[in-house]
Order: structure tokens, then sequence, then C-alpha cells
């Protein structure tokens, strides 16, 4: 009897360490001080088991080198253009504080673009992410900002549990439009998929999954920085 108490014992502890665990893993999510760019901007830092995300879109205008990175407004220079180059969305600077800047992928690219210590999150950060928050159909609404002040309706799945607070930005179309604000957000990747196109993440407004999707290099998107271990 004694014996049968011992084993039912050690596998009830076992259960519940277990369990312990798997909400530590999944939950995990908290923030953890501020980083601040070369501009003075500065952001929270969201700890999402053992990755520290910004946890805002990224604002800056200068290599961390203090080199400017050109900004491009005008449609026709946005198509042509083949190396860094930002913008806000509808060119309006108002959109910086909330939704941040818009880069091409030759910004991305640069391992100068974030604060030192920090780089523009891989294709393999992204994935990690997405599997910590439990896999591609949830991860989205598990990193999305609640609420209809910023996303469209009905912003499905919501929680923003993850601290991320990913906000629907819209993107700068390869021939310089602008579309998708309050419906899409689009983050660039620093992963090339070919010479042309490179990985990103989107999310959107009708649902809570996370896509990872390839795009022509000149598009315009979003960018989160990781720290670098």
């Amino acid at each position: 009897m004694n014996n049968c108490r011992r084993i039912f014992q050690f596998f009830l502890n076992l259960f519940i360490c277990s369990l312990i665990l798997s909400i530590q893993v999944v939950y995990g999510q908290s923030q953890s001080g501020t980083v601040t760019d070369i501009d003075g901007n500065q952001y929270p830092i969201v700890v999402i088991g053992e990755q520290e995300w910004m946890g805002e879109n990224l604002k800056v205008t200068r290599f961390n080198d203090g080199i400017t990175i050109p900004i491009v407004t005008e449609n026709a220079g946005w198509v042509k253009t083949t190396s860094p180059a930002y913008t806000w969305y509808d060119n309006e600077v108002s959109n910086k504080e909330i939704f941040g800047a818009i880069y091409n992928w030759y910004s991305a690219s640069s391992d100068k673009l974030c604060p030192t210590g920090w780089r523009v999150a891989t294709d393999s950060d992204w994935e990690i992410l997405t599997n910590q928050l439990g896999g591609a159909d949830v991860a989205g609404g598990k990193l999305k900002e609640t609420g209809t002040k910023y996303w469209d309706s009905p912003n499905s799945n919501a929680s923003n549990e993850s601290m991320f607070s990913a906000l629907p930005g819209g993107y700068r179309w390869s021939r310089g439009k602008f579309v998708e604000k309050g419906m899409n957000g689009y983050w660039w990747s620093g992963t090339e998929c070919t010479d042309t196109h490179s990985w990103s993440r989107t999310v959107n407004s009708g649902n809570s999954k996370i896509y990872r999707t390839f795009f022509i290099k000149n598009k315009g998107f979003s960018i989160r920085c990781i720290k670098e271990k």
C-alpha cells in the first residue's frame, strides 16, 4: 500500500512539475526595461521565452553609426531604389509615434539599423517566437494589440498576452502606394529568400494567424529588433 502511495505521489509530482514548466514556457512573457536608438527613441523590451524583443515598431532615421537613412517620399524614387530607404505611412510623420517607420528590405539587411547589441529579427527568430506562442494558427492573436482603436474590426482573437503589441501599420507597395493600414501588420525579417525577395511576417484583423511570406525587397514594411545573444 505504501509503495502504491509513493508511486502515485511520484507521478503526481511529476505531472505538477511538467504543468508548471509548460505554463512558464508558453506564458513566460514580461516587460523588462527599455532600449534607446541613436535618435533617442525609447522602446519597451518584451521578454518572450528566451528572446528579448522591442515592444514597438522601429522609428529610427539613422544607422547606429550616425549615417542618415534616406527618406524617399516620391513613388518613382521608391520604385527605383536598391539601397536603404524609409518613410512614414502616407508620408505623414504623424504616423511615427504609433506605427513606427516603414523600411525597404535594403534597410532591414543592414547590421546597423538596430541599436548596438540588437539586430533585425531573422526568419529563424520569428519561427522561434511563433512556436513559443503555440504555432502559426494562434500566435497572431497573442501578438496583436487588443481592441479596435488601431485595428479594423473585428480584430479576431487578439489578446496581446505576449505584450508584443503588434499594430496594423500597413505597407508600401513596391510601386510606392500605401495600403492596408488598420487591416494588416507586416514586418521584414533580416533573411533573404532569393536575390529579389525576402522573408516577412504578417498578421491581420480577421483571424489569429501569423503568416510567413516572402515579398520583393523594395516593398516597405515595419521592423522589430531583437536582442543579440
